[in-house]
């Protein structure tokens, strides 16, 4: 009775494995049914097609009002208003250490970013300016005006613009930490040499 007993298990187990080894299948191009197919063949959209599943037909929507992403905060000081200026130099703390591989990195945002208004010598001689093409001269980072200003009022102005108006704002185009090594490169090599 016994080796009948484990006779019939090692069929059992022998008849699984298979069972097993002939469900798989190696063709990707034809992985096999789908349960599902409402869920496994999703109709997608292109992004600037009609959509019927909106009551406005656009499939590219708008995020809904008043969320905000995941991992950003939105910048809190307002562009173009003095006191926020001013505050955002009290707040906002540089907190990009100064080491040789930093300063390195700040030049090099510098050079994409800054350079062609400001000058390789930050004196306000960039491109734009002694080409003519830009009418008035941008503000030298090295002079005093810059220089006492604090790390968090530069980074303001750098992020939403100057009160003037003639820079305009950089903080969609520079990552946040790119701007504070840039003024940690302004202030540690370009105001030093």
């Amino acid at each position: 009775m016994n080796f009948v007993k484990h006779k019939a298990i090692h069929l059992f187990v022998l008849f699984g494995v298979i069972l097993g080894l002939s469900a798989c299948n190696h063709d990707r191009n034809h992985p096999g049914y789908a349960y599902m197919p409402d869920m496994y063949y999703a109709e997608s959209y292109n992004a600037y097609s009609e959509n019927p599943v909106f009551k406005d037909s656009v499939t590219n929507q708008l995020p809904p009002k008043g969320t905000i992403a995941r991992n950003h905060m939105p910048y809190p000081y307002q562009p173009k208003n003095y006191f926020d200026q001013l505050q955002a130099g009290k707040d906002l703390i540089n907190p990009i250490e100064i080491n040789q591989n930093s300063l390195a990195e700040g030049k090099a945002q510098y050079e994409i970013f800054c350079v062609s208004c400001h000058g390789d010598a930050g004196d306000g001689n960039g491109h734009l300016y002694t080409s003519k093409k830009y009418p008035m001269k941008p503000t030298s980072l090295i002079e005093s005006y810059i220089q006492n200003k604090a790390d968090g009022e530069i980074y303001h102005i750098v992020t939403v613009g100057s009160l003037s108006g003639l820079m305009g704002a950089h903080g969609t185009q520079i990552k946040s930490d790119n701007r504070w090594k840039i003024i940690n490169y302004i202030r540690e090599e370009l105001a030093k040499k």
